[in-house]
């Protein structure tokens, strides 16, 4: 059995897109997600991935991973259940 637990349901790219407009298009999204399912989000450097993953949190989703990708970072952010 494969290990896909961390593969994307859904992508957003949003380099070039300031706060807080990023995480306000990130929990749409992940609105639009059902539980369990993941969020990829490509952010820039600075101010996007020091704040749309602690926003992320805040509301109660799970950052999976943060990776460096060429000038961007790759969040994976899995959608949690609110019952």
């Amino acid at each position: 059995m494969s290990d896909n637990q961390n593969v994307p349901t859904s992508e957003l790219d949003l380099r070039g897109v300031i706060c807080p407009y990023n995480f306000v298009k990130t929990k749409l999204k992940l609105e639009t997600m059902e539980a369990g399912e993941i969020l990829s989000v490509l952010l820039d450097d600075g101010d996007p991935i020091r704040n749309v993953p602690r926003s992320v949190e805040n509301e109660g989703h799970t950052v999976l991973a943060q990776e460096r990708v060429e000038q961007a970072y790759r969040l994976l952010i899995r959608r949690e259940d609110f019952g």
